[in-house]
């Protein structure tokens, strides 16, 4: 299946989707792009935790996942991010299909290999014939960032890293990494390319940090596994920063990332 964009939508942005955001989603079906959206949900599974006071840890920009985390997790991305975010989709009068693990085993998960996290897990296979029949439907697909592992036990796992191993099974044309900033910046100066390399430089550096490491690692993860154009940036449709490949180096370095 060709033109399709995958697009990870941040927690944060997923409260603010404007008008911009809706009418490049239209332009895109009209073109007969099918688009597929990971959504975050990280400052809503916050809050909540807060209220439940349920203590909130991070680690090096990912969630540090009790049980007790992980179930007010699916709640948050299931029972109340992807039906906000479904009914913005619905005032717009686009069709939009909210997907999670537990539908035909869509996301498969393994725990990471950082026990200190908890249970997070890293995507170990995405159903992508499942995926591919429901494109037919011609809607937009919204997927929750969670995981189930062959003995149907639930994992958190980063929206970065689920959004990556989704643009890759489907060797997607294009992946816009969504933040809250227009790109990665050196300096103070927006970069609008980066490669592997440099990535790496800057987080040696500790010039990126936090939850911008996982998303630059995701990034590079889709560019190696095929994906043709990666983006980080602010807005669908717009550049910000792209990921290149660096010709004349093994992927082997770059794996490491």
């Amino acid at each position: 299946m060709e033109d399709i964009i995958v697009v990870k939508l941040g927690g944060g942005a997923s409260e603010s989707l404007d008008q911009a955001f809706f009418n490049q989603i239209r332009k895109w079906r009209e073109e007969n792009k099918k688009i597929v959206i990971l959504h975050g949900g990280g400052h809503a599974i916050s809050q909540m935790m807060e209220h439940l006071g349920i203590p909130v840890q991070m680690k090096k920009g990912r969630r540090i996942t009790s049980k007790e985390t992980l179930d007010v997790s699916k709640m948050v991305l299931i029972g109340q991010v992807q039906p906000e975010i479904s009914t913005k989709f619905q005032k717009e009068n686009i069709p939009l299909i909210g997907l999670n693990a537990s539908n035909a085993h869509l996301l498969e998960a393994v725990p990471t290999d950082d026990a200190e996290l908890g249970f997070v897990g890293e995507i170990s296979r995405v159903n992508t014939h499942f995926l591919q029949e429901i494109l037919t439907l011609n809607a937009v697909l919204l997927i929750a960032p969670l995981g189930l592992d062959s003995n149907h036990n639930w994992w958190n796992v980063n929206a970065d890293v689920a959004a990556s191993a989704v643009a890759s099974a489907l060797n997607a044309d294009t992946f816009y990494l969504l933040t809250d900033v227009p790109g990665v910046k050196k300096e103070g100066t927006l970069l609008k390319a980066i490669t592997p390399f440099q990535i790496q430089d800057l987080i040696e550096k500790g010039e990126v940090f936090g939850g911008m490491i996982p998303k630059l690692k995701s990034a590079v993860g889709a560019s190696r596994n095929g994906v043709k154009k990666v983006y980080i940036t602010k807005q669908i449709g717009t550049v910000g920063t792209e990921i290149k490949r660096e010709v004349g180096h093994s992927d082997a370095f770059i794996s490491h990332l």
